[in-house]
């Protein structure tokens, strides 16, 4: 199939190249000249901007996105849209939130274009191991794409699961489940690393639980990897940023009344990692030293 690639980072690159490799015609365009040019050596098709995207394409017109959520998307859509036609189809595959893909929808719908959102699950090993897609669409438009998402994944590795809209709250739910995931592990090595009565190697702990522990899993198999490149992490700063789908996991459980802590707690962990010093914790400090007069440790 013949299709376009918006947005030429660390997924959407590799997604263009696999789509490349198993036989699709891939139209490429970024804000970067220099990534334009690195897929068109490998068989691409550089458009110079969003007009000429669509011009490149012939009905039904494929158009995946690849850009940061929010306004990006919008502005993106709204660059493409006059280029497009009735039947044509716009693929948001970033992680954007579901709310806002309905709403998107059903201002396709009112020109004719269908609107899929596909969550993406797979980082940068998704190029060669292949990615997990989280589809939500009309059946129409599932079908007419399928064989896009055929090539992307891993084999039994996509799924339509509902309207549109559902894709992207499914990967949102996911993103939550890795925020609980990665605290999990976290604070286990944490405290292996931190035993005063053994000197553990985290890299040899994490090799054997990747054979037939309980606790194995991909996640855990790139800790492995992590400890053999760095067995104390030294050359990382604890700083860890979200890129929203963890908050808006803890909303949408607040919203409807489900207890989600750990995933709650996940998040909150990561917003203490961005700060070098806590007011909270001085707060307490400080009424600690007011009511009891125990010691506290000046800047």
């Amino acid at each position: 199939m013949r299709l376009a690639m918006i947005g030429l980072g660390r997924m959407g690159g590799n997604m263009s190249e696999r789509l490349m490799k198993g036989g699709h015609e891939v139209v490429v365009y970024d804000r970067s000249a220099d990534a334009i040019q690195k897929y068109v050596s490998l068989g691409a098709t550089a458009a110079k901007d969003l007009g000429e995207v669509t011009a490149k394409l012939q009905g039904p017109r494929i158009v995946w996105i690849m850009v940061p959520s929010g306004k990006p998307v919008d502005d993106t859509i709204a660059q493409l849209t006059p280029g497009m036609s009735k039947g044509d189809v716009i693929i948001d595959g970033g992680n954007s939130n579901f709310h806002d893909t309905m709403r998107r929808a059903a201002d396709l719908q009112g020109k004719g274009i269908e609107f899929i959102d596909c969550g993406t699950s797979g980082g940068i090993w998704g190029l060669a191991n292949g990615y997990c897609l989280m589809i939500g669409a009309s059946a129409q438009a599932f079908k007419l794409c399928e064989p896009i998402f055929r090539t992307l994944a891993q084999a039994d590795g996509y799924a339509h699961v509902g309207p549109t809209g559902a894709g992207h709250y499914v990967k949102m739910v996911h993103n939550g489940i890795e925020y609980g995931n990665l605290q999990a592990y976290a604070e286990g090595y944490e405290i292996l690393h931190a035993s005063k009565d053994f000197k553990l190697d985290l890299h040899k702990i994490a090799a054997v639980w990747n054979h037939g522990s309980v606790v194995r899993s991909w996640l855990n198999e790139l800790a492995e990897l992590a400890f053999e490149k760095d067995a104390d992490l030294t050359a990382l700063k604890g700083y860890v940023e979200d890129s929203g789908e963890g908050r808006w996991t803890v909303q949408e459980a607040i919203d409807l009344d489900v207890p989600a802590p750990v995933i709650t707690l996940s998040l909150l962990t990561r917003l203490r990692s961005r700060q070098t010093d806590s007011f909270s914790a001085k707060v307490i400090a400080a009424l600690r030293n007011e009511f009891g007069g125990h010691a506290v440790k000046k800047t």
